[in-house]
């Protein structure tokens, strides 16, 4: 763990349940991790068929009663909704939607009619609401602009939540781009990395002046616990490091992790002309409701995922 972490005793969840939807995806394997470093006794959904552990169940979120009764039998405290379709390309947009917004809309009924108020429920949105923002450095008070069916879903979402505040303590929580070990290499970060893991001796990428926000996946999980600890009510907040970094200073730091140069080429495919060259996002809300953040370097995220 980064040593300038925020670290949770062992009492901010003693005798509390945690829910975390989509406990066995990237993000929730790492929320769980330090849910229960802080004293939660964590419960999670899986997708149905994959097999169920102790304290999960498969549930599908479309299945408005099943998910009624696994909260019946959970009661939780705290809720961290994670689950939903994350990947930006996607084919199938029905299912975007459908996932994204009606099976949280499921959750929210669930939880509010459960004779059970949780003390937080934490949804993950995402900074792609955003859209091509005309601005470098993205607050919470940049008015939305999603670019794609992915980013108009979890703005829907966010707008369907609303419905549910008068009844229940929601925060709304918009990542920038994060990764870690574990993510799949559909997203950027490892696309690189496993091609320095293989020794590979040339890469395909787009644009590579292009800058963005990257943060470590364990800062978002210690963000999402601190999030349901303090619980600011009706709030959205960006999950973000607050700094950028350019494709090409990603390849420079990767080569110099694995000890070789890289041959990149730039695929016209993968080359968007309305691109927005630096996009990061301001975390000063963040840090007035949680306290201080400590992005973990990209060098040392990299360095951990290359020797993962």
């Amino acid at each position: 763990m980064n040593p300038n972490a925020i670290e949770a005793g062992p009492q901010e969840g003693a005798g509390k349940r945690a829910l975390v939807t989509g406990l066995r995806g990237f993000t929730g394997y790492y929320l769980q991790q330090e849910l229960e470093r802080a004293g939660y006794q964590v419960f999670g959904t899986v997708l149905p068929g994959e097999p169920a552990a102790a304290n999960t169940f498969a549930v599908d979120l479309l299945d408005q009663a099943a998910v009624a009764e696994m909260v019946a039998k959970v009661q939780p405290d705290v809720v961290a909704h994670l689950a939903g379709i994350a990947f930006v390309g996607h084919g199938d947009a029905g299912q975007i939607y459908q996932v994204n917004v009606v099976g949280t809309r499921n959750l929210l009924a669930a939880l509010a009619g459960c004779g059970h108020r949780p003390q937080c429920v934490l949804l993950a949105s995402s900074a792609n609401i955003y859209g091509n923002a005309s601005v470098e450095v993205i607050d919470e008070s940049v008015s939305p602009s999603p670019a794609n069916d992915y980013a108009v879903s979890k703005l829907a979402m966010e707008y369907m939540a609303r419905l549910w505040m008068d009844r229940l303590p929601i925060v709304i929580a918009r990542p920038f781009n994060y990764t870690g070990p574990g993510q799949t290499e559909s997203f950027l970060i490892p696309k690189i990395v496993g091609h320095f893991r293989r020794g590979a001796r040339q890469i395909e990428l787009g644009n590579l002046a292009i800058a963005r926000d990257f943060s470590d996946v364990r800062m978002v999980a210690s963000c999402y616990r601190r999030l349901l600890a303090a619980c600011p009510a009706g709030e959205a907040f960006n999950v973000c490091s607050g700094r950028s970094h350019a494709l090409a200073s990603l390849i420079e730091m990767m080569e110099a992790i694995a000890g070789y140069r890289i041959e990149v080429r730039v695929n016209p495919a993968f080359v968007r002309a309305n691109d927005v060259l630096n996009l990061m996002g301001s975390n000063a809300k963040l840090a007035r409701a949680i306290g201080p953040l400590e992005p973990i370097p990209l060098a040392d995220t990299l360095r951990w995922m290359f020797q993962a």
